[in-house]
């Protein structure tokens, strides 16, 4: 009815009218042709382009290392007592000074002690010459073996107790056991002391120790020799030194294991028990291939990477390695002077055509 309709409104038009009519219609769909011809031309394709940022990859110096705090001890650390008890006569020392191995500290009053002495020094002498003298009477058979040995054995338990005597004057001085500095003092001279009782500290800080924990997967790379640095407090100065010493076991609640280091500490500022910031290389790598963290794209199958050859993304898996603060080694999968991409990735697919900008690589 619709085509009859039509037809029946067309009967009504003139030859003329009917003529104008298809003019128009003719030029009205060759006008759409030519709009449609410039949407689907080379600017359009353009559009279609991923605009990305790219780097080019470079190998570069990678250190593998760690983070970690640790405390710094003194190489060397006593707590100074005395072996007995006494006055003290003589403080030889000021505090937080450094003194010499050997040097007198503190003397405690031995006046008896030399009497005693001096009494078993005379007796020695009488007990010497009487035993010369049994000596030459034995020799003729002028006495026993048994009488000359009483005469022996008397002379021997005197020097016994002399040498006592000795050791127990020796311990009225207290003497640096090494060169060091000694700390601030707990006794003062006219004092009564026991072997109970702190006189002072002393520490040798020249080298320091550091004493530090590392995870028990790390144990495998630590070993004697290994360089650390490490930063006290606040403080931006580094130090240098290198392990010397590892635990023989794994603490079983921290999963870690412990270890020491030696640090060089000339200018006496670094001091015992402060807390420091230990970095420890593990192994360096001069021509590693780091990306940015940002560029792997996880998958199930492991990780990959997208990479830009003939204006188009290509998708290249990757092994990772060592990872940094803001970077992860990669140790296959990637060559020097790739151009890889590192943003707009969640747009990207295999063959995907990209419209590149280069960054410089940090």
């Amino acid at each position: 009815m619709r085509y009859n309709h039509i037809m029946s409104f067309k009967n009504k038009m003139s030859p003329s009218q009917v003529a104008v009519s298809l003019l128009a219609s003719s030029l009205l769909f060759f006008s759409c042709g030519k709009g449609n011809s410039k949407q689907i031309g080379k600017p359009g394709a353009r559009q279609n382009l991923i605009p990305v940022e790219a780097v080019i990859v470079q190998p570069q110096h990678l250190q593998d290392k760690i983070i970690t705090t640790g405390t710094l001890l003194a190489n060397e650390e006593v707590e100074l007592r005395s072996e007995i008890s006494g006055r003290v006569i003589a403080v030889s020392f000021a505090e937080g000074t450094k003194v010499k191995k050997g040097q007198l500290l503190v003397r405690i009053n031995d006046r008896e002690l030399r009497a005693q002495l001096q009494q078993k020094e005379i007796a020695e002498k009488q007990a010497s010459d009487e035993e010369k003298r049994a000596q030459q009477l034995f020799d003729i058979k002028g006495i026993s073996q048994e009488d000359y040995d009483k005469i022996r054995n008397s002379l021997e338990m005197i020097q016994a107790e002399k040498e006592a005597l000795q050791s127990q004057l020796a311990e009225t001085e207290i003497t640096a056991p090494f060169d060091g500095i000694v700390g601030l003092r707990h006794i003062s001279e006219g004092g009564y002391v026991t072997p109970d009782m702190l006189i002072a500290s002393m520490q040798e800080v020249n080298p320091m120790k550091v004493e530090f924990s590392i995870p028990e997967k790390y144990t495998g790379q630590l070993k004697d020799g290994t360089e650390i640095t490490i930063k006290v407090g606040e403080s931006e100065e580094e130090h240098k030194g290198t392990v010397y010493a590892i635990e023989s076991k794994i603490d079983l609640d921290t999963r870690t294991i412990k270890a020491r280091a030696k640090i060089p500490n000339p200018k006496n500022n670094l001091i015992p028990g402060s807390f420091a910031k230990v970095e420890i290389i593990l192994e360096e790598i001069p021509d590693a291939i780091v990306i940015p963290s940002e560029a792997i794209v996880p998958e199930l199958s492991g990780q990959k990477v997208y990479v830009c050859i003939n204006g188009k993304a290509n998708s290249v898996p990757v092994k990772s390695g060592i990872r940094t603060e803001d970077g992860v080694q990669i140790t296959d999968g990637l060559v020097p002077n790739d151009t890889l991409i590192v943003s707009g990735l969640l747009q990207l697919a295999n063959g995907k055509g990209v419209q590149l900008k280069i960054s410089k690589a940090d």
